[in-house]
Order: C-alpha cells, then sequence, then structure tokens
C-alpha cells in the first residue's frame, strides 16, 4: 500500500492555504496517510482553536472509509447506529465525520490519504478540498458502494 509523502501533504496544506485565503478564510487542514495517521497539520492565522481537531477528523474518516465524506452523508443518515459505533471500535483513533471538507487523497487509482479542511462554511471546506486536489493530479472519482442509500456517483 502506497502512502503519501509528508513533501506531498505540504504541497496540498500550502495550495488549500493559498485557495482559502483568496476567498477569505482563515482554516486548518490536515494530511493523513491511507491508514488514517497524520502526516501534517497546520492551522492558519486567524483559524478557530477547535479546526485543526476537526480537519483530521475529517482526513481520518476520508482515509479509512476510502471514500470522500460528502459520500458517506446519505449512508450515515441511514444508518446512524452503525456510524456512531465506528468511532467507539477499539482501533478507531479519531471520530468518523460523514461530512464536506472530508476528501480521500487517490492517485493511479489508489488511496493514499485523506484530506481535511475545517474552518470555512461546509461548501467551502469542500471547494477547497476539492480544487486543491484536482489542481495537484489527484483523483476525484470514486465508486459508489452497494449500500442502500449511497450516492451513484461522486
Amino acid at each position: 500500500m502506497s502512502s503519501i509523502s509528508l513533501d506531498a501533504a505540504e504541497e496540498i496544506i500550502a495550495a488549500a492555504f493559498k485557495r482559502a485565503q483568496g476567498v477569505g478564510k482563515a482554516v486548518s487542514v490536515a494530511v493523513v496517510d491511507a491508514g488514517g495517521f497524520v502526516v501534517a497539520v497546520r492551522r492558519s492565522d486567524g483559524a478557530r482553536p477547535l479546526t485543526p481537531d476537526i480537519a483530521r477528523a475529517k482526513a481520518y474518516t476520508a482515509a479509512v472509509m476510502q471514500r470522500p465524506g460528502r459520500m458517506l452523508k446519505k449512508w450515515q443518515e441511514s444508518q446512524p447506529v452503525f456510524f456512531s459505533q465506528l468511532s467507539q471500535l477499539p482501533g478507531a483513533a479519531l471520530p468518523i465525520m460523514a461530512t464536506d471538507g472530508s476528501v480521500t487523497i487517490k492517485k493511479d487509482g489508489e488511496v493514499i490519504g485523506g484530506l481535511g479542511v475545517a474552518g470555512g462554511t461546509a461548501e467551502e471546506d469542500q471547494t477547497i478540498a476539492d480544487e486543491v486536489l484536482a489542481s495537484l493530479g489527484y483523483e476525484l472519482e470514486f465508486a459508489a458502494w452497494g449500500v442502500a442509500g449511497s450516492p451513484k456517483e461522486s
């Protein structure tokens, strides 16, 4: 299993900060490896104190669930007990957050990490994450799982 490098994580974070600054938002950005372990977390000047933890949970979710948080929303809505129990598993490092701004990092068809952006609105966090990953050549398409209530396409 390949995983994202520190250099690649720093490149993503720098691009996300630049994009967030362009829309007037102070954000925190987290990048984790394919197993959900932190590679880098940065909080920009002015970002709220909880945003680094939220960004980490978003990145963790995208990596270990191997799908962007946005794709997990309907599944979470249809199976809330399952999702609440995921965070209670002995190996779970962080809560599972099926939300915007939680994007799986995929290269050459392989999941190599997760990206979490926190500090803007849900839509702003998602747009920053998607635009940064697309601009750096990462893949944003994910096949739907065979789960009731899951979206058909990303």
